[in-house]
Protein backbone atom coordinates (compact mmCIF):
# COMPACT_ATOMS: atom_id res chain seq x y z
CA UNK A 1 0.00 0.00 0.00
CA UNK A 2 1.32 3.43 -0.94
CA UNK A 3 1.58 5.72 2.12
CA UNK A 4 -0.31 9.03 1.99
CA UNK A 5 1.70 12.16 1.21
CA UNK A 6 2.96 14.47 3.92
CA UNK A 7 1.42 17.96 3.90
CA UNK A 8 3.45 20.97 5.02
CA UNK A 9 2.30 24.55 5.26
CA UNK A 10 4.45 27.02 3.28
CA UNK A 11 3.44 30.48 4.38
CA UNK A 12 -0.20 31.53 4.29
CA UNK A 13 -0.94 30.65 0.66
CA UNK A 14 0.88 27.43 -0.23
CA UNK A 15 0.96 23.78 0.78
CA UNK A 16 3.84 21.40 0.07
CA UNK A 17 2.80 17.82 -0.71
CA UNK A 18 5.73 15.45 -0.07
CA UNK A 19 5.74 11.94 -1.56
CA UNK A 20 9.21 10.77 -0.53
CA UNK A 21 12.74 11.78 0.35
CA UNK A 22 14.75 10.59 -2.66
CA UNK A 23 15.16 11.17 -6.39
CA UNK A 24 13.06 8.30 -7.69
CA UNK A 25 11.12 7.82 -10.93
CA UNK A 26 8.09 6.34 -9.14
CA UNK A 27 7.96 9.12 -6.56
CA UNK A 28 8.25 11.74 -9.28
CA UNK A 29 5.46 10.05 -11.23
CA UNK A 30 3.12 10.36 -8.22
CA UNK A 31 3.95 14.07 -8.01
CA UNK A 32 3.02 14.59 -11.66
CA UNK A 33 -0.13 12.45 -11.49
CA UNK A 34 -1.38 14.54 -8.57
CA UNK A 35 -0.57 17.76 -10.41
CA UNK A 36 -2.60 16.63 -13.43
CA UNK A 37 -5.50 15.47 -11.25
CA UNK A 38 -5.70 18.80 -9.41
CA UNK A 39 -5.52 20.70 -12.71
CA UNK A 40 -8.28 18.53 -14.20
CA UNK A 41 -10.46 19.23 -11.18
CA UNK A 42 -10.23 22.98 -11.83
CA UNK A 43 -10.83 23.71 -8.15
CA UNK A 44 -11.64 27.37 -7.56
CA UNK A 45 -8.96 28.88 -5.34
CA UNK A 46 -5.98 26.85 -6.57
CA UNK A 47 -3.68 29.36 -8.27
CA UNK A 48 -0.78 27.19 -9.43
CA UNK A 49 1.03 23.93 -8.66
CA UNK A 50 4.76 23.41 -9.17
CA UNK A 51 6.34 19.91 -9.25
CA UNK A 52 9.79 19.06 -7.90
CA UNK A 53 11.65 15.75 -7.68
CA UNK A 54 9.59 14.46 -4.76
CA UNK A 55 6.95 17.05 -3.91
CA UNK A 56 4.29 19.34 -5.30
CA UNK A 57 3.83 22.86 -4.00
CA UNK A 58 0.26 24.05 -4.38
CA UNK A 59 -0.31 27.81 -4.32
CA UNK A 60 -3.83 28.87 -3.40
CA UNK A 61 -5.95 31.88 -2.52
CA UNK A 62 -6.94 31.51 1.16
CA UNK A 63 -9.73 34.06 0.70
CA UNK A 64 -11.38 31.67 -1.76
CA UNK A 65 -10.21 28.25 -0.56
CA UNK A 66 -9.45 27.69 3.13
CA UNK A 67 -6.31 25.70 3.87
CA UNK A 68 -8.23 22.94 5.65
CA UNK A 69 -10.44 22.45 2.59
CA UNK A 70 -7.43 22.38 0.28
CA UNK A 71 -5.62 19.82 2.42
CA UNK A 72 -8.74 17.64 2.51
CA UNK A 73 -8.98 17.87 -1.29
CA UNK A 74 -5.30 16.98 -1.74
CA UNK A 75 -5.54 14.01 0.64
CA UNK A 76 -8.69 12.69 -1.03
CA UNK A 77 -7.30 13.16 -4.55
CA UNK A 78 -3.94 11.56 -3.71
CA UNK A 79 -5.70 8.60 -2.12
CA UNK A 80 -7.51 7.62 -5.32
CA UNK A 81 -4.67 8.17 -7.78
CA UNK A 82 -3.53 5.21 -9.90
CA UNK A 83 0.02 3.95 -9.61
CA UNK A 84 2.42 4.71 -12.44
CA UNK A 85 3.09 7.65 -14.70
CA UNK A 86 0.53 9.94 -16.34
CA UNK A 87 -1.14 8.36 -19.36
CA UNK A 88 0.64 10.49 -21.95
CA UNK A 89 3.95 12.32 -22.27
CA UNK A 90 5.94 14.24 -24.86
CA UNK A 91 9.28 13.19 -26.33
CA UNK A 92 11.33 16.15 -27.57
CA UNK A 93 14.45 15.87 -29.73
CA UNK A 94 17.22 18.39 -29.11
CA UNK A 95 20.07 18.84 -31.64
CA UNK A 96 23.48 19.11 -29.92
CA UNK A 97 26.95 19.91 -31.20
CA UNK A 98 29.32 18.01 -28.93
CA UNK A 99 32.90 18.87 -27.94
CA UNK A 100 35.23 21.66 -28.99
CA UNK A 101 34.25 25.17 -28.01
CA UNK A 102 30.66 23.99 -27.54
CA UNK A 103 31.66 21.27 -25.06
CA UNK A 104 34.92 22.29 -23.34
CA UNK A 105 34.65 19.59 -20.65
CA UNK A 106 34.00 16.64 -22.96
CA UNK A 107 37.65 15.55 -22.84
CA UNK A 108 37.66 15.66 -19.03
CA UNK A 109 34.43 13.64 -18.82
CA UNK A 110 35.96 11.06 -21.18
CA UNK A 111 39.17 10.89 -19.12
CA UNK A 112 37.27 10.44 -15.86
CA UNK A 113 35.09 7.74 -17.46
CA UNK A 114 38.12 6.00 -18.98
CA UNK A 115 36.82 6.12 -22.55
CA UNK A 116 37.26 8.24 -25.66
CA UNK A 117 35.15 11.30 -26.43
CA UNK A 118 33.16 9.53 -29.14
CA UNK A 119 32.04 6.88 -26.68
CA UNK A 120 30.84 9.56 -24.25
CA UNK A 121 28.82 11.20 -27.02
CA UNK A 122 27.35 7.86 -28.07
CA UNK A 123 26.27 7.10 -24.53
CA UNK A 124 24.90 10.57 -23.83
CA UNK A 125 22.96 10.73 -27.09
CA UNK A 126 21.89 7.09 -27.00
CA UNK A 127 19.39 7.31 -24.17
CA UNK A 128 16.08 8.92 -23.34
CA UNK A 129 15.90 11.28 -20.39
CA UNK A 130 13.07 12.16 -18.01
CA UNK A 131 12.48 15.80 -17.09
CA UNK A 132 12.13 15.43 -13.32
CA UNK A 133 11.59 19.14 -12.75
CA UNK A 134 12.46 22.66 -13.88
CA UNK A 135 14.54 24.84 -11.60
CA UNK A 136 17.71 26.83 -10.89
CA UNK A 137 16.62 29.31 -13.57
CA UNK A 138 13.52 29.59 -15.79
CA UNK A 139 13.27 26.61 -18.11
CA UNK A 140 16.28 24.65 -16.81
CA UNK A 141 15.44 20.91 -17.08
CA UNK A 142 16.87 18.47 -14.54
CA UNK A 143 17.16 15.27 -16.58
CA UNK A 144 17.35 11.78 -15.12
CA UNK A 145 18.57 8.71 -16.99
CA UNK A 146 22.23 9.55 -17.54
CA UNK A 147 24.26 6.35 -18.09
CA UNK A 148 26.24 5.59 -14.93
CA UNK A 149 29.43 5.17 -16.95
CA UNK A 150 29.57 8.90 -17.72
CA UNK A 151 28.31 10.29 -14.40
CA UNK A 152 30.85 12.99 -13.47
CA UNK A 153 31.18 15.36 -10.49
CA UNK A 154 30.58 19.08 -10.90
CA UNK A 155 33.55 21.36 -11.46
CA UNK A 156 35.46 22.19 -8.28
CA UNK A 157 35.20 25.89 -9.23
CA UNK A 158 32.09 26.98 -11.16
CA UNK A 159 32.46 29.08 -14.30
CA UNK A 160 31.36 32.69 -14.09
CA UNK A 161 29.82 32.41 -17.57
CA UNK A 162 28.09 29.47 -19.24
CA UNK A 163 26.57 30.18 -22.68
CA UNK A 164 22.86 29.62 -23.26
CA UNK A 165 22.15 26.19 -24.71
CA UNK A 166 25.10 24.50 -23.00
CA UNK A 167 24.52 20.82 -22.23
CA UNK A 168 26.17 19.69 -19.03
CA UNK A 169 26.66 16.80 -16.63
CA UNK A 170 26.59 17.02 -12.83
CA UNK A 171 26.77 13.75 -10.95
CA UNK A 172 24.13 11.36 -12.28
CA UNK A 173 22.15 14.06 -14.08
CA UNK A 174 22.37 16.02 -17.29
CA UNK A 175 20.75 19.34 -18.13
CA UNK A 176 20.64 22.31 -20.50
CA UNK A 177 21.28 25.96 -19.57
CA UNK A 178 18.40 28.05 -21.01
CA UNK A 179 20.32 31.34 -20.81
CA UNK A 180 23.77 32.75 -20.10
CA UNK A 181 24.63 32.29 -16.44
CA UNK A 182 27.29 31.11 -14.00
CA UNK A 183 27.38 27.36 -13.52
CA UNK A 184 29.42 24.40 -12.34
CA UNK A 185 28.14 21.56 -14.54
CA UNK A 186 30.67 19.95 -16.89
CA UNK A 187 29.86 21.17 -20.40
CA UNK A 188 29.94 18.54 -23.15
CA UNK A 189 27.96 20.24 -25.91
CA UNK A 190 25.58 23.00 -26.91
CA UNK A 191 22.20 23.33 -28.60
CA UNK A 192 20.94 26.35 -30.54
CA UNK A 193 17.35 25.61 -29.44
CA UNK A 194 15.80 28.29 -27.24
CA UNK A 195 14.51 26.72 -24.01
CA UNK A 196 12.81 29.78 -22.53
CA UNK A 197 11.12 32.76 -24.13
CA UNK A 198 8.93 35.01 -22.01
CA UNK A 199 7.07 36.09 -25.16
CA UNK A 200 5.83 32.55 -25.84
CA UNK A 201 2.95 30.69 -24.19
CA UNK A 202 4.03 28.61 -22.43
CA UNK A 203 7.41 30.36 -22.06
CA UNK A 204 9.38 27.18 -21.24
CA UNK A 205 10.01 24.49 -23.86
CA UNK A 206 9.96 21.65 -21.32
CA UNK A 207 7.62 20.59 -18.55
CA UNK A 208 8.02 17.97 -15.85
CA UNK A 209 7.36 14.51 -17.26
CA UNK A 210 8.68 15.22 -20.75
CA UNK A 211 11.24 12.86 -22.28
CA UNK A 212 14.28 14.27 -24.06
CA UNK A 213 16.48 12.76 -26.73
CA UNK A 214 19.75 14.38 -27.83
CA UNK A 215 20.66 14.28 -31.51
CA UNK A 216 24.36 14.89 -32.38
CA UNK A 217 24.82 17.43 -35.19
CA UNK A 218 27.80 19.03 -36.93
CA UNK A 219 28.59 22.72 -37.32
CA UNK A 220 26.59 23.19 -40.54
CA UNK A 221 23.42 21.67 -39.07
CA UNK A 222 23.92 23.58 -35.81
CA UNK A 223 24.21 26.89 -37.67
CA UNK A 224 21.16 26.09 -39.79
CA UNK A 225 19.04 25.45 -36.70
CA UNK A 226 20.45 28.60 -35.04
CA UNK A 227 19.29 30.68 -38.02
CA UNK A 228 15.81 29.16 -37.82
CA UNK A 229 15.67 29.83 -34.07
CA UNK A 230 16.75 33.46 -34.56
CA UNK A 231 13.99 33.90 -37.15
CA UNK A 232 11.42 32.29 -34.79
CA UNK A 233 10.77 29.57 -37.36
CA UNK A 234 12.27 26.57 -35.59
CA UNK A 235 10.10 23.96 -33.91
CA UNK A 236 11.74 20.94 -32.23
CA UNK A 237 10.55 17.46 -33.13
CA UNK A 238 7.87 16.70 -30.50
CA UNK A 239 5.99 13.40 -30.30
CA UNK A 240 3.15 12.66 -27.89
CA UNK A 241 3.19 9.09 -26.59
CA UNK A 242 1.15 7.03 -24.17
CA UNK A 243 2.51 5.26 -21.11
CA UNK A 244 2.19 1.52 -20.75
CA UNK A 245 0.90 -0.98 -23.33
Amino acid sequence: MVPPPRLLQAGDSAVVVEFGDAIDVRVNARVRVLQRALAAGACRGIVESVPTYRSLIVHYDPMVLPREALEALITETAGRLPEGSPESFRTIEIPVMYGGEAGPDLADVAAIAGMDEGAVVDLHAGGEYLVFMLGFMPGFPYLGGLPAAIATPRLATPRTHVPAGSVGIAGAQTGIYPMDSPGGWRLIGRTPVRLFDARESPPALFEAGDRVRFVPVGRAAYDAVAREVAAHRYHPDVRVQRSGP
